[in-house]
């Protein structure tokens, strides 16, 4: 977040624009990234729950792509549209979680033809975009910026289970490093609201269904190791998506799963979309940037979980993400000795 006297005034003023917006608009609408992840579902319903509970009188419209079954019990979770329920444009609409208009996908022109737009979100690789902008990389989640931006003390507690869902869900239940004594006095005070912590983290993270159980036993059994043991891969065609009649969002926690794997340092995992496109997710543990690799190929995400679109066939685009990965840490070795050496001169 913004420090100093001037930048707490900065961010002081920039919050009293955001409520004016608010107040000034009769309709908003708000969309999160393209593949919405618990984040990203966590922010939209949040902001969503506490603008409809604060101001009903207003039209208020949500807009994700269609969430895993495991987000059904969040209130306002039947409300997400997929389709423009308004004629015209909206007087204000937010873009949440989301790096770039591109990952908007199919609700960038929403967002775009909007009276006034409000960007809010914490992926460094976010340059700005829109009228208002409140982007802080150093936040583990925009759950967690909504935090600073909302009163507080009138957050209920239907509107606290989305935003403690989405911090879940970006720390990996507060075991990533991007986990700071912020995000957990945030937690803190979400849980002060009276919802049960264990019920969301069991039901929205580690819960799987049967066939989701198999295919992540698929895809560990199938997993090979790649650069002395540094990276570790697994495929999952489209062949077997149809035969477990599985959707993608089927495939949560196989990558982390791969990642604590002794000895990686960074591990993939592919998903064939259609023939020859592959969802690539990354994920790293100590000395791998990730987020440049997927970057690459037009993706992004973090230093330690990233993700992107590939065309080509499988195993060239692991030969090619391993190569990078080895350009990595052959890198850092490099600057590790000139480190040594400079100090030894010194």
């Amino acid at each position: 977040m913004i420090t100093g006297q001037k930048g707490n005034r900065m961010l002081s003023e920039r919050k009293a624009e955001l409520v004016k917006q608010i107040k000034r608009a009769h309709t908003i609408g708000i969309s999160g990234h393209t593949n919405p992840d618990g984040d990203c579902i966590g922010s939209c319903l949040g902001l969503y729950t506490y603008l409809k509970e604060m101001y009903p009188e207003k039209q208020i419209d949500l807009y994700l792509e269609p969430i895993p079954d495991k987000f059904s019990f969040l209130k306002y979770a039947e409300d997400i549209c997929q389709e423009k329920t308004l004629d015209g444009a909206y007087d204000l609409y937010f873009s949440l979680d989301c790096s770039e208009p591109d990952r908007l996908d199919r609700f960038r022109s929403f967002f775009e033809e909007a009276e006034y737009q409000i960007c809010i979100d914490h992926h460094f690789t976010n340059t700005g975009f829109g009228d208002l902008r409140f982007i802080f990389p150093e936040a583990s989640s925009t759950c967690e910026v909504l935090c600073d931006l909302l009163d507080m003390d009138r957050v209920s507690m239907d509107c606290a289970r989305d935003l403690y869902m989405g911090i879940v869900h970006d720390t990996g239940v507060f075991k990533h490093t991007n986990t700071t004594r912020k995000t957990m006095e945030t937690a803190g005070i979400l849980l002060e609201k009276g919802i049960h912590s264990e019920e969301i983290i069991d039901r929205t993270f580690f819960r799987k269904t049967y066939v989701q159980n198999q295919i992540l036993g698929r895809a560990l059994m199938q997993s090979i190791l790649l650069l002395d043991g540094k990276v570790i891969f697994s495929v999952i065609s489209k062949k077997d998506i149809e035969f477990y009649g599985i959707e993608s969002a089927d495939l949560d926690g196989i990558i982390d799963q791969l990642r604590v794997t002794e000895g990686v340092e960074c591990a993939l995992l592919l998903h064939e979309k259609e023939e020859g496109v592959y969802k690539v997710s990354m994920r790293a543990n100590d000395l791998v940037d990730v987020s440049e690799i997927a970057g690459m190929f037009g993706g992004g995400g973090h230093i330690k979980a990233a993700g992107c679109t590939v065309h080509g066939e499988s195993r060239d685009i692991v030969m090619n993400i391993t190569h990078m990965v080895e350009q990595q840490l052959i890198k850092i070795k490099e600057e590790a000795q000139e480190s040594v050496y400079d100090k030894r001169n010194s």
